[in-house]
């Protein structure tokens, strides 16, 4: 068993903290954000417990982006 480090991208929708894993599709959710990084970090841990060593690529890039929207 080793350690991999993810990216762990956090958005508040209503009372909920949703957690997406940027490398795999895995998503989880908590009342806290705490909480929410806890149950992606299980969900994760099964979800590799199923599949193959992941491939490691190079980290996301993260970057803000402004568009124009018509409300």
């Amino acid at each position: 068993m080793s350690m991999k480090r993810f990216t762990a991208a956090v958005t508040r929708e209503n009372k909920w903290y949703v957690a997406r894993c940027l490398e795999v599709e895995v998503t989880s959710q908590g009342q806290t954000l705490e909480e929410a990084l806890t149950n992606l970090r299980e969900a994760l841990e099964l979800y590799f417990e199923d599949e193959h060593e992941p491939v490691m690529t190079d980290p996301p890039i993260i970057a803000p982006i402004e568009v124009n929207v018509a409300l």
